[in-house]
């Protein structure tokens, strides 16, 4: 029973304090007097009584009720209820002030005195109780108020009084009548269980106020720990919200700050860091909007703000969903019927009480479900006295599959389940309404998902249970209480309340509460039972199907076991690796641990060293590889198997598994300990109750009381602790002290062994094998997110490496030894504090232990020094052998192999991953540094793969990022520390380090690499240094171990980003003076510093006479042989005049490199500029690079010129500022250099022939425009949603003479009718309407089409005129610049080669190629291409002038060329179109690809990639145009930074023809020769057709080629993602030719024709079968048999396509033009070609050394004819063919076809006719199945036996055929039966 009522309070408007400004309340009176005892008078009432304030009305409101939940310290709850009025405030009128009693007021207002009051004061009623009945406090408050207002002849004192003497009782559903004793009659009703929460119906109006899913955020919210707030303009609404809310969370209870009603004097408790669910006011709106990390709720709008910074976790799916369709039907139940054509009649809303019982209900299934099946995972410590009980989450978690889901992980380590496991633990206790549903059977719950019908039958019943528990009698007794009378509260003249009378009040009181005491308080025993278990977590998940088929795994796992136990050590290597793998998965890991502890019962536990390394790499692979689900479990049954296993290492010293698996941070993790020590716990209180009698004998007694035995109770395996618990506190009461002492002792030292126990395992597990190491994973022990365990087999292993003879003290004497063994001492001391506390052992105990523990791990460290000693005698274990590279000429090693494993990386296709193939990956071998690459090379670490030699590599010069890394390895355990090498060649070399390497030998392999990376000069970088037959540049070893890493140090300090501030390294032979250095430094700076104004230093005077450029020299370069081509003029001086009226001359001013450094000698200007005022025009632009004329058209006679980006502020005369007055005057020399750039653009434009005409048919052509819209692309169909992307190139809009270019956008608003250009509509200034298609924009373009259009920069351009005379426009382009192609290429890398495979699947590695945008920014870069190459057709001449006219000038003019002109697309013509525009125009190479020390900060910009790229993208596009393949762009890809050759090492041919490297003198320089790549590649090229098209065949017709550029037709090239593990990288060419040698003899030992081609293993594109290969090596092979010197590739292919054309022309083929199109090989005509050339295969690559890759079907007459005769179908191998019917597709009639069996390519290809050369269709041989006589069906030729039918059956379907009679039948037959079984 309890007190009604504790205090009653008036609260009234506080005038002294008042004055003060903010007005403030005073406690008027209060009963009783005295607190009471247990309850305090609770503080702050008089503030939460007006939580807005105290302030003054100017009218009377009407009076107010609300409640106010108060939290004492003991966090039990007060109930304020609070009804408030209004009284007139007298003082403040000026009237006399009346106080006193009543009869004075009656007095004065019958004088009639008195004036209507002008300002009214709140005064409060407060009833403080500890019971929450706000309807029967509001009935009361209200009947105190009624009868003071109608002036009602009760006392108040009376009224007072009485309510402190009832007793009400707490729970039991019992009515109770009362009466305040004012003619009231009251009924207050309990509920039928109290821990049930008791709603009425706020639940139901949350819903209703927020809506399903705003209440659902906030219900996760308030589970998940974040803090909750309500406003609204109603306390009473405030108040029911979060009752509601935490109603919502029964069975937790919420145990943070719960203040329903927040007043404002506190509202800085909003700014706590605890969670909390607080109300407040809307008028406070404004204060709590900046709250960052709180979730507002407002009530009266139905909305929540969720702050961005707070990530709010869900609950799990499927619960979720079914929760919501449960609220949604309780709620809305007419949804589902609201589409009904005849919906039923309107039924009658539900009650708002129901509603809220219902909604409730479907919580609390929530609830259930979530927890179902946690008493499975509840952990009994203790029984007696108290229960003990841990709840063990990772079991829980891991069990129930929702390890990852971070809202049920937030819930179960909230506050709320702590208190939950407290409350809810204990076996034997009431229960409730919960502890039913949470047992609930499964498959109820699973019924209900499918059946709504069933679903909401549930719910009813449930909620009827609640609304029961609230309102337990149907029929209620009858009430009265009497209410004020209407509109009593506006009266005029109204009597304050009065003041009571204390000691009366305190009198009957006491009187009351005497009467009341003397009747016997009616206590109810709490009714306990025992908890039902319901199904343990393992029967709730069901056996979920397993991905993969386990069961092979499992026996893999058995298997291999029992090899290495039977010891068969041949069999046990076959089956490790595939061991290994499968422990990947759950069931095999506890497979391995249940047959390893069969093993140890079996007294197997003494291993040989090889069983030992066996099953220790075994545990430590199912330790690294588990989920952190399941660690723990496996960690806990490993635990006594790593104390059991041992092996005898000499005389009395064992080493235990223990000590090879101590690496793990599980051991270090305290939660583990503490998880696995409980489940042990656990189990042995359970057996001690299970095994004493006396145990036995008190459970029989507590059935006997108990009545009938319940099922529970069964033989002893089956009761669980938790059953057994229950027993024991059923009888607990009822024995005897001394026995329940007894109890007591004997769980305690249970407890207490099982810590001895414990701490001598953490003592083995952590204390290291080798003490000198220091234990890296207890300094920073991993926080562990879960507290868990498991349990564990118990073994009485007494374990431990037991030495023969230990002295206790030599522990501690041991200096470095002390800090290992403090700190395992710490640890395990913290770990023994806090068990021992939680389970309650004894305080002398617990120091016993601490005692004990020093001594422990001082014998354990004693002992394991003479197991490390022995341990390190033992013979090491075979480790596969190193294989050395094999090295390219002039290639040393520098550092001999250090032993690795090369891990798998982010790139899947080693792996087996989803192509399948073998496990390359990992293999084992050895990291080799020469001075060229770096190279790994080793055999595949899977024994089932095979011998084959694995090697990745790539040049040191392309090395762009190494760090350490460490890689927890499962081949050999400590193998930690390891290098990640990333390469600008997409290659990453991954590799852990063998034990064998120590650390050092990796820092001076690290230092090495380092200094190869950065060669001092170029004549150090390995283009320069394998020439020469003497390696100097190698220092002798021992050389560099001493003096050589001091000064190498000293070079690879990062801080000196300008290595050009680093003064030549010494002993590099260099042939620079040091000024030269100096003088050349100055003007090389990186990108981002800006250029200074003067752009050039002086031209440097020290090029010493011998080194001046001749005039011969120059003329020899491939620049000048070109101008000659183009017809650009000849060498004049500028005095004389060309005779011949040519407009351009070559000027050869910059041979000394004076006019401008980074130019070429030879430079294309008008023919009427002299050279003494280049001087002054170059000065306009940057780094001096003036406008020179480069490519010249041939039909147009439009030029092409380029330059650097102007000068901003020198280019005032050319285009005049707006405003010109504006500007201060210029410098004289400025102004002279700008006049002289105007009379030059002048000249230019004078020099340009006017060739457009006015009819427009050569200007931009309808198609051009076409092809800039993306819409126009053949393939439609593929285009990928995009947003939109603004850029592309927004043409001027600058053009004061009203230039009509609308601003061309791309690229992504993609246009789907081909006709009209995608044109933008920002048309300069007050111009036309914008054009609306292309056509419209020509006509703009034909009226006014300028000479001369300026490709610049916005930035340049911007607010310049051009001058309206000259016949020139302006076009500002956006382009992206180094930085973001450097930040793309970047994501690139790491996308073609990931460093670990993403554990995200959205991921894919197609998401990350667009994320880098390099798809993008080629499509820019072809976009401005093709603009120019359209202008210069129609007859503008262009000039491209962007950033400084190296890096995207040089990409773009060279495409420009390359699609304008057909010489470039040969192979002659591109090496002079690289060596012209790249090398002779100053791109910077050696700083854009980072090959030098000066550029070491810079980072890699891949320019010269990306225009190879755009090349790839053309010839994809046009296979027909190029004389030169893909391998040739791939070659030059990766050896434009590769050092191999000295081509790409300086960045202008200044510094080319400064180091000596321009031309290639003929005499004394032999020995610095370098190798240059273009003899190398013809020397490979004269060999064998490598880089050679065969495609190649250039259409007479059309110069210029237009290819697509939309995003989607631009593909991925396959140099960024293809790798050869067999060889390594096949661009190094060298070593090509000596191993296809040794290749060739495997192939033909086999006499199988067929070769196995692994992705990513073989090189797909050398396997492949081609016609041309084969025919190449079939005459190579005749040539020998004849004895014939060998012919030259070239002069063979020659005349083979001079005998087809004979023979076409024979043949009377007229059309031979268009059949004639692949060099003659394949007639066909070049359209076809094009779209089939996804089924000829070409030869892509190094087609090998004069030798055949696939050998001859050996018919020699057959290849001899061939030879003499070159017929056109002897590109096929055809080893029989013949004519055979076939049956089409089903209802299709037989049709005679020409049919040819070829056994190279394994397959039955048919012909129309046997003449015919165009291939039908073909049957690949590997997919047939079998081949058999069939029937005939019908439709069949009928004069054919019956016997020749036979049918083909491949895996996708099955062909009929019929041969010409039964035996030819037969043949074709065997013939095919021979070809599938030979392959």
């Amino acid at each position: 029973m309890a007190r009604f009522a504790d205090y009653f309070i008036v609260v009234g408007y506080d005038q002294e304090k008042a004055v003060s400004g903010e007005g403030c309340g005073k406690i008027i009176q209060r009963f009783p007097k005295k607190d009471w005892e247990g309850t305090a008078f609770p503080q702050g009432v008089e503030m939460f009584c007006q939580p807005g304030g105290w302030r003054l009305s100017r009218d009377r409101k009407s009076p107010t009720f609300f409640t106010v939940v108060l939290t004492d310290i003991e966090s039990d709850r007060h109930y304020c209820s609070c009804l408030t009025f209004y009284e007139a405030e007298v003082n403040l009128q000026g009237s006399k002030s009346i106080e006193g009693d009543g009869d004075e007021d009656e007095e004065a207002e019958e004088d009639g005195l008195i004036q209507p009051a002008q300002v009214f004061a709140p005064k409060s009623l407060i009833l403080v109780s500890r019971l929450d009945y706000p309807e029967i406090f509001r009935g009361c408050l209200g009947l105190i108020y009624t009868v003071h207002i109608d002036s009602l002849s009760f006392p108040l004192e009376g009224l007072v009084a009485n309510l402190f003497t009832f007793q009400v009782p707490v729970a039991g559903g019992s009515q109770k009548l009362f009466s305040l004793g004012a003619g009231d009659r009251q009924l207050i009703q309990t509920p039928l269980n109290d821990t049930l929460p008791v709603t009425s119906k706020s639940v139901g109006l949350l819903f209703q106020q927020l809506g399903i899913q705003n209440v659902l955020s906030l219900f996760c919210a308030v589970l998940t720990e974040h803090k909750v707030l309500f406003h609204s303009t109603s306390y009473q609404r405030l108040e029911e919200a979060c009752r509601a809310l935490e109603a919502l969370m029964f069975p937790l209870k919420y145990s943070y700050p719960y203040i329903p009603i927040l007043p404002s004097r506190l509202l800085e408790v909003l700014s706590s860091p605890t969670p909390f669910i607080i109300g407040v006011h809307s008028m406070f709106q404004t204060e709590i909007q900046d709250l960052l990390d709180v979730i507002i709720a407002d009530l009266d709008g139905g909305t929540i703000k969720i702050p961005e910074c707070i990530h709010l976790s869900q609950l799990p799916e499927p619960l979720l969903h079914q929760t919501q369709t449960s609220l949604s039907l309780v709620l809305h139940p007419d949804l589902e019927i609201a589409d009904n054509a005849f919906p039923p009649p309107r039924t009658a809303p539900s009650n708002l009480k129901l509603l809220d019982k219902e909604v409730r209900a479907v919580f609390l299934r929530l609830f259930a479900q979530l927890f179902q099946g946690y008493r499975s995972c509840l952990q009994l410590i203790r029984i007696h006295s108290e229960p003990v009980i841990h709840f063990h989450k990772t079991a829980f978690l891991g069990q129930r599959g929702l390890i990852e889901n971070d809202f049920l992980t937030k819930v179960l380590d909230g506050m709320a389940f702590a208190g939950f496991v407290s409350e809810r633990g204990p076996p034997y206790r009431a229960c409730d309404l919960f502890d039913e549903l949470v047992a609930f059977d499964t498959d109820s719950f699973k019924e209900e998902e499918f059946s709504a019908a069933k679903l909401q039958k549930h719910i009813r019943t449930f909620s009827e249970q609640l609304y029961r528990n609230e309102n337990p009698n149907p029929h209620m007794a009858f009430q009265k209480v009497p209410r004020p009378s209407e509109g009593s509260h506006l009266r005029v003249h109204q009597v304050p309340f009065p003041l009571l009378d204390d000691e009366q009040v305190e009198k009957m009181m006491q009187e009351g509460v005497a009467k009341h005491s003397s009747a016997p308080p009616s206590t109810r025993s709490e009714k306990k039972c025992v908890v039902p278990a319901g199904p343990p977590v393992v029967s709730i998940m069901g056996k979920s199907g397993s991905v993969f088929n386990s069961a092979r795994r499992l026996e893999v796992v058995r298997s291999c076991i029992s090899f290495i136990f039977d010891n068969k050590t041949l069999e046990t290597e076959k089956a490790l690796p595939a061991a290994l793998r499968a422990l990947k998965g759950k069931a095999a890991r506890q497979c391995l641990t249940e047959e390893l502890s069969l093993h140890v019962q079996q007294n197997r536990a003494i291993l040989d060293h090889q069983q030992f390394d066996y099953i220790i790499r075994m545990m430590n692979c199912a330790l690294q590889d588990c989920s952190s689900s399941e660690e723990y479990t496996v960690a806990a049954v490993l635990l006594p198997l790593s104390t059991a296993f041992y092996r005898k290492l000499a005389a009395g010293v064992n080493q235990f598994a223990y000590t090879c698996i101590q690496d793990h941070p599980i051991w270090t993790n305290q939660q583990f300990w503490e998880a696995t020590f409980y489940s042990e716990v656990q189990s042995q209180i359970r057996a001690l109750y299970l095994n004493t009698p006396e145990g036995k004998d008190c459970i029989t007694a507590s059935l006997k009381d108990a009545g009938p035995p319940e099922p529970a109770a069964g033989s002893d395996e089956e009761r669980t602790a938790m059953a057994l618990a229950a027993m024991q506190l059923r009888s607990w009461p009822g024995l005897s002290k001394d026995k329940q002492h007894e109890l007591v002792k004997n769980e305690e030292s249970t407890v207490f062994s099982q810590a001895i126990h414990y701490a001598s395992l953490m003592v083995y597990l952590l204390v290291p094998l080798d003490t000198s190491k220091k234990i890296k994973l207890l300094r920073n022990a991993p926080v562990a997110d879960w507290e868990s365990g498991s349990n564990s087999i118990v073994t009485n292993s007494i374990a431990g490496s037991v030495a023969e003879s230990f002295d206790t003290e030599s522990g501690f004497e041991d200096s470095e030894n002390s800090d290992v063994a403090n700190s395992v001492v710490r640890f395990i001391a913290r770990f023994i504090d806090k068990v021992c506390t939680e389970s309650g052992v004894t305080q002398e105990h617990i120091k016993s232990l601490h005692s004990m523990i020093p001594g422990i791990v001082a014998m354990q460290m004693e002992a394991l020094e003479a197991v490390h000693r022995e341990s390190r005698r033992l013979p090491p274990i075979q480790k596969p052998k190193i294989l050395r590279p094999s090295l390219l000429p002039g290639e040393e090693l520098v550092s001999e192999g250090l032993r690795v494993l090369l891990d798998p990386d982010g790139r899947e296709e080693a792996t087996g991953g989803l192509l399948g193939g073998p496990h390359i990956l990992p293999a084992e071998g050895a990291l080799f540094l020469t001075t060229y690459r770096i190279i790994f090379k080793g055999t595949p670490h899977d024994q089932l793969v095979g011998e084959q030699a694995v090697m990745r590599g790539f040049p040191v010069s392309t090395l762009i990022k190494e760090k350490k890394i460490s890689i927890q390895n499962q081949l050999q355990q400590n193998m930690q520390e390891g290098l990640q090498l990333r390469s600008a060649s997409f290659q990453l070399i991954k590799v852990a380090f063998d034990e064998e390497v120590s650390s050092e030998m990796v820092e001076i392999f690290r230092k090495h690499l380092q200094r190869i990376r950065y060669p001092q000069s170029i004549f150090s970088s390995f283009a320069f240094a394998a020439g020469q037959t003497a390696p100097q540049l190698i220092l002798p070893k021992q050389k560099e171990r001493n003096t050589g890493f001091r000064t190498l140090s000293k070079t690879i300090v990062k801080g000196a980003k300008r290595a050009g501030k680093i003064t030549m390294g010494r002993g590099s032979q260099t042939t620079l003076k040091k000024s030269d250095r100096g003088s050349r430094m100055t003007w090389h700076e990186d990108d981002d510093v800006s250029i200074s104004d003067d752009g050039e230093p002086p031209p440097s005077s020290t090029l010493r006479a011998s080194e001046k450029s001749t005039m011969e020299q120059l003329v020899e370069q491939s620049c000048f042989r070109d101008y000659q081509r183009l017809g650009l003029g000849t060498i004049t001086a500028s005095s004389s005049r060309s005779k011949s009226g040519e407009q351009f001359r070559i000027t050869a001013v910059n041979r000394l490199y004076s006019l401008c450094r980074s130019y070429p000698g030879l430079l294309v200007v008008p023919q009427a500029v002299q050279d003494t005022s280049l001087h002054k025009v170059a000065r306009c632009y940057r780094h001096n690079r003036l406008p020179v004329v480069c490519w010249k058209h041939p039909r147009t006679k439009a030029v092409l010129l380029r330059s650097g980006g102007f000068h901003g502020k020198s280019v005032v005369g050319l285009f005049k500022s707006q405003n010109p007055s504006s500007t201060a005057p210029a410098s004289s020399s400025d102004l002279s250099s700008s006049l002289e750039q105007e009379k030059y653009l002048q000249a230019i434009l004078n020099s340009i022939p006017i060739y457009f005409k006015m009819n427009g048919n050569n200007t931009l052509s309808n198609r051009s425009l076409v092809g800039l819209s993306p819409g126009s692309d053949r393939r439609t169909s593929r285009i990928p949603k995009m947003a939109p992307v603004h850029l592309d190139l927004p043409f001027a809009n600058s053009f004061t003479r009203g230039g009509m270019w609308a601003s061309l956008r791309s690229s992504s608003r993609l246009n789907h009718h081909p006709s009209t250009a995608d044109v933008g509509t920002r048309l300069a200034g007050k111009d036309l309407a914008p054009p609306a298609g292309s056509s419209s924009l020509q006509a703009q373009l034909l009226k006014r089409q300028a000479a001369l259009y300026v490709f610049g920069e916005k930035s340049h351009l911007r607010g310049l005129r051009v001058d309206s005379s000259l016949n020139c426009e302006l076009v500002p382009v956006d382009f992206a610049d180094t930085r973001q192609v450097k930040a793309s290429f970047k994501k690139l890398l790491r996308a073609c080669a990931p460093s670990a495979t993403s554990s995200d699947s959205e991921d894919s590695f197609l998401k990350a190629l667009e994320d880098s945008e390099w798809i993008l920014q080629l499509h820019k870069i072809l976009q401005l291409a093709l603009i120019l190459v359209e202008l210069l057709d129609s007859g503008s001449s262009v000039l491209l002038s962007l950033e400084d006219g190296w890096d995207i000038t040089t990409q773009v003019v060279s495409l420009v060329q390359l699609l304008s002109d057909p010489f470039y697309r040969t192979l002659e013509g591109f090496q002079v179109l690289l060596e012209k525009e790249w090398l002779s125009f100053g791109h910077k190479f050696s700083q854009r690809s980072n090959l030098s020390p000066s550029s070491q900060g810079g980072g890699f910009t891949p320019i010269f990639l990306q225009f190879l790229d755009c090349v790839h993208q053309f010839l994809e596009q046009h296979p027909l145009e190029f004389e030169f393949n893909q391998y040739y762009l791939k070659f030059l890809a990766y050896h434009h930074i590769s050092n191999r050759f000295k081509n790409f090492l300086l960045d202008s041919d200044y510094e080319r023809l400064e180091h000596g490297t321009l031309f290639e003198d003929k005499g004394d320089k032999q020995a610095r020769r370098g190798i240059c790549i273009w003899e190398g590649m013809n020397r490979m090229h004269r060999r064998s057709p490598v880089f050679f098209n065969y495609l190649y065949s250039p259409t007479e017709s059309d110069l210029i080629l237009k290819p697509s550029i939309s995003i989607p037709s631009l593909n991925k090239w396959d140099y960024f993602t293809d790798e050869t593990l067999s060889t390594g990288p096949c661009y190094d060419w060298g070593m090509m030719a000596a191993r296809s040698d040794g290749s060739e003899e495997v192939h033909t030992l086999s006499n199988s024709k067929r070769r196995i081609v692994w992705p990513c293993y073989s090189s797909v594109s050398r396997a492949q079968p081609d016609a041309i290969t084969k025919l190449l090596s079939d005459i190579g092979k005749l040539e020998g048999e004849l004895n014939q010197t060998s012919e030259k590739w070239q002069t063979t292919l020659e005349r083979v396509r001079i005998s087809i054309q004979e023979d076409l022309a024979q043949e009377g083929n007229l059309r031979k033009q268009s059949m004639v199109s692949i060099s003659g090989l394949i007639p066909t005509s070049s359209l076809q070609a094009f779209q089939r050339r996804s089924m000829l295969h070409l030869p892509d690559s190094a087609l090998g050394e004069d030798r055949g890759t696939a050998a001859a079907n050996g018919i020699n007459r057959r290849a001899a004819t061939l030879y003499n005769q070159f017929t056109p179908k002897s590109e096929e191998n055809r080893s029989y063919e013949g004519i055979l019917y076939k049956r089409g597709a089903l209802l299709k009639g037989w049709k005679p076809r020409w049919f040819v069996l070829d056994i190279t390519k394994h397959q039955m290809r048919y012909y129309d006719t046997g003449e015919d050369t165009n291939c039908r269709g073909h049957i690949d041989l590997a997919e047939v199945e079998s081949v058999m006589i069939a029937a005939p069906t019908i439709g069949a030729p009928k004069h054919i036996s019956e016997k020749a039918f036979f049918d083909l059956k491949t895996s996708k379907r099955v062909y009929n055929f019929c041969a010409s009679d039964a035996p030819s039948a037969q043949l074709w037959m065997d013939k095919i039966q021979n070809c599938i079984s030979d392959a």
